[in-house]
């Protein structure tokens, strides 16, 4: 099944990326400020600050986390694509940022609204972006020539925060705002990040699927999973969930779940390494 699969290699992935530009300060945010004031109320609105107040602080996280990948590069090309992501991040940093300063709150440093945004998330959220990736970062920056801490930091970031979490918080964020009519700059400029976080999965993956010919870091990136996927599904659910079954923005905690493990099924067939090994 992985083998008909085609993917984009790091040349093909920067050559889009030079023709994908797009602007956080172009985006118009008029009707999302009338509406947060306005339509907006109740837990329906406690839920979307929850939303994207877990969208700051990831995008902090992964734009302040990534250089020691940079450094990790195995070629000019991969170095270069790399390098393009990095900005991505940064920009959706800023975006985020941004629609704090003029919609949901009074204009502030990033690290300040970093700080109020915090307030919203659980420790699930920590385990994931303040353990798992700094500390997958942090051995790589050491040693950029490791390719085993290569594998747990492009398995960390690309296949279970972007991939995972992250396209999953896209389809059922922007569903719950499309279908109500809400806040359209903000879903306009959170669809160009999905659009440039398509590109890094596509990266994610073709890395991870090179790396998984070598059997050891095939496993390595199976017990990364096995690690992480406790604290991925408890990061899904809204905080102060005591129950597993829940619903959030139109969706139930069974929708959301299995939309994540299908997309992750799929990516881990595609890289050659299923969740549990063959035999």
């Amino acid at each position: 099944m992985s083998a008909s699969v085609h993917l984009h290699d790091p040349q093909a992935l920067y050559r889009h990326w030079e023709h994908e530009q797009w602007n956080p300060w172009a985006v118009d945010l008029e009707a999302d400020k009338a509406q947060w004031q306005g339509a907006l109320a109740g837990q329906d609105k406690g839920l979307v600050y929850w939303a994207l107040s877990s969208l700051m602080v990831a995008e902090e996280r992964i734009t302040t986390k990534f250089a020691g990948l940079v450094m990790a590069a195995e070629s000019e090309e991969e170095a270069t694509y790399l390098a393009s992501q990095q900005v991505d991040e940064a920009r959706h940093m800023q975006f985020y940022a941004r629609f704090q300063d003029e919609v949901i709150d009074e204009p502030a440093t990033i690290s300040a609204h970093i700080t109020r945004s915090r307030e919203q998330l659980g420790p699930s959220f920590a385990v994931i972006f303040d353990q798992a990736l700094v500390e997958a970062h942090e051995r790589l920056a050491v040693n950029p020539s490791d390719l085993g801490a290569k594998v747990d930091f492009v398995t960390t970031y690309h296949l279970v925060i972007e991939a995972t979490l992250g396209l999953t918080a896209f389809e059922f964020i922007t569903r719950y705002l499309r279908t109500n009519e809400l806040l359209p700059g903000f879903v306009e400029g959170y669809s160009r990040i999905h659009h440039d976080e398509q590109r890094h999965i596509g990266y994610g993956i073709w890395f991870l699927r090179r790396a998984a010919g070598d059997a050891g870091l095939a496993e390595r990136i199976r017990a990364k999973l096995h690690e992480l996927l406790p604290a991925v599904a408890n990061a899904l659910a809204p905080p102060d969930q005591e129950s597993t079954d829940w619903e959030a923005l139109g969706a139930t905690s069974e929708e959301i779940r299995q939309f994540a493990l299908d997309g992750l099924t799929r990516r881990l067939n595609i890289i050659g390494v299923p969740l549990t090994a063959a035999g």
